[in-house]
């Protein structure tokens, strides 16, 4: 097949056929063959006079030739001269190969003449021109000042295809070097300008027009060089917020050129500093390409929406129904980005419709759907669970439904959950009894293993008579210590149960036979069975605990005792998990409320962490109880006015001088207690509400004493009174803190009135590292909307 192409090439007689055979070379290269031989015949067609063959010729060098090959070099010549050639079209085809394949050595030599044809050429020359610049500058960025002023000049351009290039070549400068942005601020107004001509009727030539939006290339580059140019700067900004607004607003979204410029507009509005009724204008949009049909605008839309969230959290939510509709969508793409959204809008608000809505879906959703949708309600609830109970309810609905892509990780630390909550210990036992009796055909891993583990801690509390009362809502369980052994019995005789399975089951039976001791001779024989498993970890199991029924009954009721309770922040930290505010055991108390007495200490939880809450700390707290732990050397040491040590210091004495038999020397006189000091209170924080904080400080053991009381006063000096007032506290892991309850939760306006609390420091490196606080504040306004502040106190008096 190329035998004839070369035999043409090289018959000097055929030469009036050469461009003919060399745009069939490019056929024969664009089905994958080589052509190499046939690339010098492209400069010789660059090289002839007529119109014909030099744009056969220039299409060649663009297809089969590129900048790294040396040939190129031939036919920079052949480029300038036809750049300055007479005939427009013959000097556009030269700008077109130069824009397309220059290299650096080439925008070296050509620079000069491009720069004098974007200022004195026609509006076909200057256009071409400007789009070689944008070539040459990014194969030579050393170039880009020639090209910066001589850029901006091509906005006064009559000719939109003229503005286009300018816009292009500007924009692609501030992209490749960020400090030009400044060069470019003054042009602000002139763009604005420019774009709102673009609005008008009859603002562009109707050859502009694509589907009757004015020239929507140009406006969507306009936009798009303003947010670079309004980003971080506010009077820039502002000086766009108008003409942004309109073009959000009178632009027809009907057409597909229409959705482009508002997509671009939208970006430009969240991109620089807007006001916020233009950032709500913007997210309004955006829920308009939500009910679009077309799918390509929706995930636009959700894609945006995710990024946006993070920025107006409350713009989105006006959204909420749409974004959750799009979960349930058949398309896979705009489950999943959805999915992503609705992770990014959840909070302590709206977690519980949330999440009804998504455990709705799980129940009907796609299988291969399920293992992304279980994970992210998991973290949801973990994340966001107003209370304890209904924590446990949620993750329980979850691995009822979905049980089988439920991970270990979720059901340790549900465990871990019901451990640290003594008042629902036999809700949540009871609560498993029933969803595993209910299920227990169809249960998976997740829900067996859990349930198995509450029922061998706590069975003895479902039967009936045991004393402890339902809580409110709760459906009795009606069950006998037989019922539950059978239960355990039948989970161990499942065929298809997993080897954990069985481990679990096993060791219920064990701690059951502490618990109901009417079964043990049933629960020995189940135990028994498995002697002769051929699971290693199961036949050991029931072999160790068949041989602990020969121990004494004290000791092994001893190895029986519930597993003490692990520290909740600890574990949660350990597992790379978000270490949350203490949140009440049901729904009828607040979360750590100002005016109870388990009020947040986080000195307590980043002691027992081993980690630095100030540093370590994000949104959450991690809360402890008021008491601190023994360890730590007791609340009333931490609190007492006299050093801490003193009392076992004195006792040690005591000792000492009975085993002395007496001394002959009378004691020293004990040295007079330290003296208080009090230092000036200062306000510690200024909320944009109007709520403040101010801080009283006094030592009563004295100034090298570790011990600070810190007597808080909170106040409002807003128009209305706000509720549901609390604050939580958090210093660093060398410190012990304790809240006392607060005088109040609601602050009333004006400051009218305030709430008191006592909070107890104690610096154990006092002297070498000073106090330091965080404070999460949380409150609802006058509308009844949550509020959550922080800030962080490190003004604290010298020597305090």
């Amino acid at each position: 097949a190329y035998t004839p192409l070369r035999e043409a090439f090289r018959d000097q007689d055929a030469n009036e056929y050469r461009h003919r055979n060399v745009a069939k070379l490019m056929y024969i290269h664009m089905l994958g063959y080589p052509t190499h031989f046939g690339q010098m015949e492209t400069l010789k067609l660059i090289a002839a006079t007529g119109f014909a063959e030099k744009r056969i010729g220039y299409l060649g060098l663009m297809i089969l030739l590129d900048e790294r090959q040396e040939v190129l070099m031939l036919v920079t010549n052949s480029v300038k001269m036809d750049m300055n050639h007479k005939n427009p079209y013959i000097a556009g085809l030269a700008m077109a190969a130069l824009g397309n394949i220059c290299s650096a050595e080439m925008a070296r030599d050509l620079a000069p003449d491009v720069e004098r044809i974007m200022e004195n050429g026609s509006p076909y020359l200057r256009k071409k021109a400007a789009l070689c610049a944008i070539r040459i500058i990014k194969k030579v960025p050393d170039m880009m000042e020639s090209f910066v002023e001589r850029a901006a000049t091509l906005l006064k351009a009559a000719d939109g295809a003229v503005q286009l290039a300018g816009v292009s070549l500007m924009l692609q400068i501030v992209e490749l070097d960020p400090t030009q942005v400044d060069m470019y601020r003054p042009h602000v107004p002139a763009l604005c300008q420019l774009l709102k001509r673009l609005l008008q009727p009859g603002g562009a030539p109707a050859d502009y027009d694509v589907s009757g939006i004015a020239n929507p290339f140009l406006q969507v580059k306009l936009l798009r060089l303003l947010r670079h140019l309004g980003r971080g700067h506010a009077e820039a900004s502002d000086q766009m917020s108008d003409i942004l607004a309109q073009v959000a607003s009178n632009i027809d979204a009907s057409r597909n050129a229409g959705n482009a410029v508002l997509y671009e507009t939208v970006q430009t509005i969240m991109g620089v500093e807007s006001i916020g009724g233009l950032r709500v204008l913007a997210v309004n949009t955006l829920g308009k390409f939500l009910a679009n049909r077309d799918n390509n605008m929706r995930y636009v839309a959700l894609n945006t929406l995710a990024k946006v969230v993070a920025v107006d959290t409350q713009a989105v939510q006006r959204h909420r129904a749409t974004i959750v509709e799009c979960v349930k969508d058949a398309d896979v793409s705009i489950r999943r980005r959805a999915l992503e959204l609705v992770y990014g809008l959840v909070n302590e608000g709206n977690i519980r419709a949330l999440t009804r809505e998504l455990l709705d879906y799980l129940a009907v959703c796609d299988a291969e759907f399920k293992p992304d949708l279980t994970s992210k309600i998991a973290t949801l609830i973990q994340r966001f669970a107003p209370d304890k109970r209904w924590h446990i309810d949620n993750l329980l609905q979850v691995m009822t439904q979905a049980g089988s892509y439920v991970k270990e990780e979720v059901c340790r630390a549900l465990i871990v959950l019901i451990t640290n909550a003594p008042d629902l210990h036999a809700y949540a036992v009871r609560a498993m009894y029933r969803n595993l009796h209910a299920y227990q055909d169809v249960a998976d891993t997740s829900l067996l293993i859990t349930s198995l583990w509450c029922v061998g801690e706590f069975g003895e509390m479902l039967v009936a008579g045991s004393g402890v009362p339902l809580l409110e809502g709760e459906p009795a369980v009606s069950c006998s210590d037989r019922d539950i052994v059978d239960l355990v019995a039948t989970v161990l005789a499942k065929k298809a149960a997993d080897v954990v399975v069985r481990e679990y089951a096993l060791t219920a039976a064990m701690k059951l036979t502490a618990r109901l001791p009417g079964q043990v001779p049933r629960l020995q024989a189940l135990l028994a069975r498995f002697n002769r498993s051929a699971a290693l970890e199961v036949q050991s199991r029931s072999s160790e605990y068949t041989r602990m029924f020969k121990l004494a009954p004290p000791m092994r009721a001893q190895l029986l005792e519930r597993m003490p309770a692990l520290d909740e922040a600890e574990y949660l930290r350990n597992m790379g998990a978000e270490v949350r505010p203490s949140v009440p055991s049901t729904g009828g108390a607040a979360a750590a409320p100002a005016t109870s007495s388990a009020a947040a200490s986080a000195g307590g939880a980043a002691a027992a962490a081993g980690g630095d809450l100030l540093g370590d700390l994000g949104d959450a707290l991690a809360p402890a109880s008021t008491s601190a732990p023994a360890a730590a050397g007791g609340l009333d040491d931490l609190l007492a006015v006299g050093p801490v040590g003193a009392s076992a210091g004195g006792v040690a004495a005591d000792v000492l001088d009975l085993l002395d038999g007496g001394s002959k020397e009378p004691p020293a006189p004990p040295a007079p207690p330290p003296e208080p000091v009090s230092f000036p209170p200062a306000v510690v924080f200024q909320g944009a509400t109007g709520v403040a904080i101010r801080f009283a400080f006094h030592k009563p053991g004295g100034k090298d004493s570790g011990v600070t009381e810190i007597t808080a006063t909170y106040a409002n000096a807003g128009p209305a009174a706000v509720t549901d007032f609390n604050v939580q506290a958090a210093v660093p892991k060398f410190m012990q803190l304790r809240l006392e309850p607060a005088s109040g939760t609601t602050l009333p306006g004006q400051g009218a009135g305030a709430v008191v609390q006592k909070v107890y420091v104690n610096n154990s490196q006092h002297g070498v590292k000073a106090l330091a606080m965080r404070l999460r504040i949380s409150y609802k306004d006058a509308t009844g909307s949550p509020v959550v502040e922080q800030t962080e106190v490190t003004a604290f008096p010298a020597g305090c």
